[in-house]
């Protein structure tokens, strides 16, 4: 039996990028920080691990209307890495492919506040994508 399943709760690093493969086919990628603190000879120390993350489908439409720079994320999915050649060397990448998302952040963050919160942009619900058939 063997496991990859990886949840990980961070922020945004950049807006996300999303490109359509095909017109039914959304693809998110975009960088999600997240961080620890531990206290190291009396100092506390933060140590930050940056992670790609990769969102298809439907999650790649939520992303692309609700997800920015910034944006706290629940993400659950799997670690996937890829190779590709560059200038004659062989590049590794790794990347997490989510296939559950929840947002974090509350309705006005951001100091985007204007005393209304029918103004807002609404909170989608949590959303997952069942479907395994990812074209790799």
């Amino acid at each position: 039996m063997s496991v990859n399943k990886v949840i990980l709760i961070g922020n945004v690093g950049k807006d996300p990028e999303v490109n359509y493969i095909k017109e039914d086919l959304p693809v998110a990628k975009f960088t999600m920080a997240t961080s620890e603190t531990y206290t190291k000879d009396g100092q506390k120390v933060t140590n930050t691990e940056w992670h790609n993350i990769v969102i298809w489908r439907g999650l790649a439409k939520v992303v692309e209307q609700y997800v920015k720079k910034g944006s706290k994320l629940y993400i659950e999915g799997k670690i996937t890495n890829r190779q590709y050649e560059k200038d004659g060397q062989t590049k590794y990448f790794t990347e997490i492919v989510a296939n559950q998302m929840q947002m974090l952040d509350s309705r006005n963050s951001g100091g985007e506040s204007n005393g209304s919160s029918a103004a807002a942009a609404p909170t989608p619900p949590p959303a997952q994508d069942t479907s395994d058939d990812l074209p790799f």
